[in-house]
């Protein structure tokens, strides 16, 4: 921007090309998070962060009217009602799933969210926990590869009156697999970033018990171990490569010896 003889603010022609690059850039940046998560609606989430020895990770984020709805949780709806933290780890702790921290509250839409993180030793054990009785869980080494298996059934159905639902709410379900995946029945639009799938419904077909079933097949080496595997593979062609090459140089005839 150039200040003129009359002290007015003039743009030149290359200011007006990095504006429109920059506004460019936002409309495609709202458009490639519109096609994604950004104005989407979620109620109610499921995140599991899977290990090959079978225990998990899990984050669950849930508006406290879909969680008393869905799961029977005996918490108050009402927008300004006072949510005891240590009520929710208590309700969410069972022999099958330690809360780790303290669960953190939120608000959005006039509803309150609690978001709750757990640590789960078999997951194949979780529907033991109420929150997720809901669901049946299978985790196990078939021949080279590991099943998963998981099938969300009926919501508790609890009557929660009118807490502002407009009916394009949506519940999710994501695991985060710990190796390559073989095989999915998420739909190609729904494997994320190589190992996450993503099981989505709606809101009200979750309410009515509308069955989910996630599967899928993962390698029995972990993405972990095969790129610290790739690591030290390289390190090692690398030092031999280094060692070759000196190993030449000092080979050499020098050239005085060779004059000699």
């Amino acid at each position: 921007m150039r200040i003129g003889a009359a002290g007015v603010g003039s743009v030149g022609r290359s200011d007006f090309s990095w504006i429109f690059l920059l506004l460019a850039a936002a409309v495609l940046t709202v458009a490639g998070c519109s096609r994604g998560e950004l104005f989407r609606q979620y109620e109610y989430e499921e995140e599991i962060y899977l290990a090959l020895d079978g225990s998990a990770t899990v984050y669950v984020n849930t508006s406290v009217a879909a969680l008393d709805a869905l799961r029977g949780a005996p918490f108050d709806t009402s927008p300004n009602a006072r949510i005891d933290r240590n009520e929710v780890r208590a309700w969410f702790t069972s022999a099958a799933a330690r809360v780790v921290r303290t669960p953190s509250l939120s608000r959005r839409s006039n509803r309150r969210f609690v978001h709750v993180r757990l640590e789960i030793a078999d997951v194949a054990q979780l529907s033991m926990a109420a929150p997720f009785a809901w669901s049946s869980y299978r985790f196990a080494k078939d021949g080279d590869l590991f099943d998963y298996l998981q099938t969300v059934g009926a919501a508790a159905g609890k009557d929660v009156g009118e807490v502002g639902w407009k009916g394009q709410e949506l519940v999710a379900f994501r695991l985060h697999m710990p190796s390559e995946i073989v095989y999915h029945n998420a739909g190609p639009e729904n494997k994320k970033r190589g190992n996450i799938l993503v099981w989505e419904q709606s809101l009200a077909d979750r309410l009515r018990g509308e069955p989910v079933r996630m599967e899928a097949r993962i390698e029995s080496t972990s993405i972990l171990s095969r790129t610290l595997l790739l690591f030290f593979a390289t390190f090692v062609a690398v030092a031999i490569t280094f060692g070759l090459i000196i190993w030449w140089v000092l080979r050499r005839p020098r050239a005085g010896a060779s004059a000699g």
